[in-house]
């Protein structure tokens, strides 16, 4: 889990965007909406194989060049 630590001179606010910068980059907010409702086999198939066509077009693009 992300934590911050307030120093004593610290606003509230810089501590709160340090704090989502953490979460951030921790890749709890991806992970939560992963999450948040059941996917079905069929679903998880299409969203890889989606995945697999993203990534493939990518390095095709990144070839070209």
């Amino acid at each position: 889990m992300a934590q911050v630590i307030l120093g004593e001179d610290e606003l509230l606010e810089s501590a709160l965007r340090r704090f989502k910068q953490k979460v951030s980059r921790a890749g709890l907010f991806a992970d939560m909406k992963k999450n948040r409702c059941f996917e079905t086999p069929a679903q998880k198939h299409k969203r890889k194989e989606m995945a697999r066509h993203r990534e493939r077009r990518r390095m095709r693009n990144r070839r070209n060049r």
